[in-house]
């Protein structure tokens, strides 16, 4: 059944890879050379092998998942990922479920090229915009009457632009819905390395929750992750990202369309180095997330000065801040007018939650991917004067439903010089 949820580009077989060039990739994995126990077989003389890449995303999933590197492909960073999984899933006007607010290049990455559709799951500020089954099916209801065929859902988790990790409630509610519709489940879970304490339980992986699930082996076939190095080693600019799948079918089509989009040998080649050695990245994430959260302190009593608050989070590169208060209405007309203000008068460049398509007015993404201390400050101090000169901050909003909002738990110091990874490839 889950092999006839795949698109007919993923079936077909007009890509040429079963030439004897490309066959002779698939003998190498059948009988790979060990000069100790196999001397005698096939030498593979131009690919890096994958096993290093798998074992430090099961180590970022304190190893509660063992991946298999047959099930990995490596592309050009998750937007290819992503798309890569677009396409093998999806024919061009079908449709995918995301909850809002979303990451706004998915617009462009989901959609663009694959004539794939997007239809919002509408989560609300009244729970913290968690994922309900109630959201999921009444988002579902709404595609077949836009008589749109909905192949999956897509996720991200950590969330982009919340910074909060999925429960394991949320995760279950995904897969009974992927098993109940015969859909497809993608969890966007490159922020994963950047999940520090929180209140909400931490981040877990859709893998781990659906290994434990008594349907474990139905859910295999129509789960899939996308991950990249971006954020959790700060390498944006590496362009490595890669997309997970117990489906043999996907993995096949998948590993056909990556070369259209590779990942060079070179940049292969160093980064199985760095990966091997797992004292270091066990180091280097351990050392991450400490500076999370000690910018995560800095930046809380900042925006508590300001009289600013945020959706409490435990994970990302950004907050999710209210600013609610400071509307002169509650539109989007207005939230766009307070932005331009922020960005033009008060100098902070800053997300509308519109563009991510948030169902409510006043919602702001915070990016700091790439800022020293001293500049945070300056953007504090710019946000405290604003606030305090439009003599609208500091209350809640009254469309809130009157619990006091914890503190924002997000900060993130990556590597200087490096460009925002926050703003480009999300």
């Amino acid at each position: 059944m889950v092999q006839m949820l795949l698109s007919r580009k993923a079936a077909c077989n007009a890509h040429g890879q079963d030439s004897s060039y490309f066959l002779g990739w698939e003998e190498y994995e059948k009988n790979p050379y060990d000069p100790d126990t196999n001397p005698t077989g096939i030498i593979q003389m131009g690919l890096a092998e994958n096993q290093a890449l798998a074992d430090f995303m099961g180590q970022l999933r304190g190893n509660k998942v063992e991946l298999e590197w047959r099930n990995l492909v490596l592309t050009a960073g998750s937007t290819s990922a992503n798309e890569t999984l677009i396409f093998c899933l999806a024919e061009p006007g079908e449709a995918f479920l995301l909850p809002t607010p979303y990451y706004p290049g998915f617009d462009r990455d989901l959609k663009w090229r694959t004539g794939a559709d997007i239809v919002p799951i509408r989560c609300s500020s009244s729970n913290g915009f968690r994922i309900t089954k109630r959201a999921v099916e009444k988002a579902y209801r709404q595609a077949r009457k836009q008589s749109l065929r909905v192949k999956g859902v897509l996720v991200t988790n950590p969330s982009n632009p919340l910074g909060t990790s999925l429960t394991g409630g949320e995760i279950r509610t995904l897969l009974d819905f992927a098993l109940a519709k015969d859909v497809h489940l993608i969890s966007d879970e490159i922020y994963a390395g950047t999940a520090f304490a929180g209140s909400g339980g931490g981040y877990v992986s859709v893998l781990e929750v659906m290994q434990g699930h008594p349907l474990h082996s139905d859910l295999a076939g129509r789960v899939h992750v996308v991950y990249s190095l971006s954020k959790d080693l700060g390498l944006p600019g590496f362009r490595v990202g890669a997309l997970y799948s117990g489906n043999a079918a996907v993995v096949a089509a998948a590993t056909k369309m990556s070369s259209f989009g590779l990942v060079s040998s070179q940049t292969q080649y160093l980064l199985a180095a760095l990966l091997s050695d797992r004292d270091f990245t066990a180091r280097y994430v351990a050392e991450n997330k400490r500076r999370i959260a000690e910018r995560h302190g800095r930046l809380v009593e900042g925006l508590r000065r300001a009289g600013v608050e945020c959706l409490e989070s435990d994970a990302g590169l950004f907050c999710w801040v209210d600013m609610r208060p400071l509307l002169l209405a509650d539109t989007f007309e207005a939230e766009m007018e307070l932005w331009r203000k922020v960005v033009y008068e008060v100098g902070l460049n800053i997300s509308p939650g519109s563009s991510c398509h948030c169902g409510e007015p006043g919602w702001f993404r915070l990016c700091f991917a790439n800022m020293t201390a001293d500049t945070l400050d300056v953007a504090l101090r710019r946000l405290q004067d604003f606030v305090a000169s439009s003599g609208r901050g500091g209350g809640r909003h009254p469309a809130t439903d009157g619990r006091p909002r914890g503190p924002i738990r997000l900060a993130r110091w990556m590597m200087m010089g490096l460009s925002s990874s926050c703003e480009r490839g999300y």
